[in-house]
């Protein structure tokens, strides 16, 4: 492939000689493979070997179709799943309707091939979809003083050592670590991490943050600050800056902008 990186591909693809043909075709350029037959396989691999690239055929093993996984990647939350949802994916096909690569296209796919094709084709097209997907950094740890977090791995790091944190614990650091310094409104946060809204959720979320904090707290940290009346941030600081602590006033006014 002539890439700085060795890339890692995922195939789903139900036929076995299609699919063992194209590994061992990108084995030789230079890539990491990883292949399954069916969607349940895609979306598993999907989440736990943080593919750079996805060759997806329209119809899957048992019944399963490729369009679904399309579609379920490209809904997936970047805050909160495991799932990166802009990963090139190259569509396969042993149809060549029009409707259906328009559908195809609709729900997101990048490229689209038709069988049978040539070899050169898919490196064509592969090759182009990782030059093009280079500059982005999918799963880069977070670094917010000596807090460290690893959004692939699902872990998080104080001054070096590991934090012992729940699966919704995580989820909330996630979405908080998606924008350092930014604050993170109560709403925002339950949807991130619950998916819904609700008027018994605020409290939810406080008692995980009350958890999460005390077991971030260091004693030259705090890494998680209120915002009084809006919701939470994540920075830094020993100490809660003004701004976020502000009168009932300038909450009202705050909220009312």
């Amino acid at each position: 492939m002539t890439l700085e990186t060795r890339p890692t591909i995922l195939i789903a693809e139900d036929d076995p000689g299609t699919r063992r043909f194209l590994g061992d075709q990108l084995t030789l350029d230079d890539c990491d493979v990883v292949s399954t037959d069916d969607a349940g396989g895609a979306l598993r691999a999907l989440a736990t070997k943080f593919p750079d690239l996805l060759l997806l055929d329209v119809s899957l093993a048992e019944g399963t179709s490729g369009l679904d996984v399309l579609r379920t990647v490209r809904a997936a939350d970047r805050a909160t799943s495991r799932i990166d949802p802009y990963i090139p994916i190259l569509m396969l096909s042993g149809r060549s309707r029009t409707t259906e690569r328009v559908r195809a296209m609709e729900l997101g796919a990048d490229a689209y091939l038709c069988k049978p094709f040539a070899y050169a084709e898919v490196h064509s097209h592969v090759r182009a979809l990782l030059r093009r997907a280079a500059g982005r950094d999918r799963t880069a740890r977070v670094r917010v003083g000596a807090l460290e977090i690893d959004p692939g791995a699902r872990m998080a790091w104080l001054s070096g050592r590991p934090v012992r944190l729940t699966s919704t614990e995580f989820t909330l650091l996630r979405a908080l670590a998606a924008a350092p310094a930014t604050v993170r409104t109560k709403n925002e946060l339950v949807r991130a991490v619950w998916g819904y809204e609700g008027r018994t959720t605020s409290r939810t979320l406080d008692s995980h943050i009350c958890r999460l904090r005390a077991k971030l707290r260091t004693p030259d940290a705090t890494f998680i600050h209120n915002a009084w009346g809006i919701g939470y941030r994540l920075v830094d600081d020993p100490v809660a800056p003004p701004e976020l602590v502000p009168s009932r006033r300038h909450a009202f006014a705050a909220v009312a902008r």
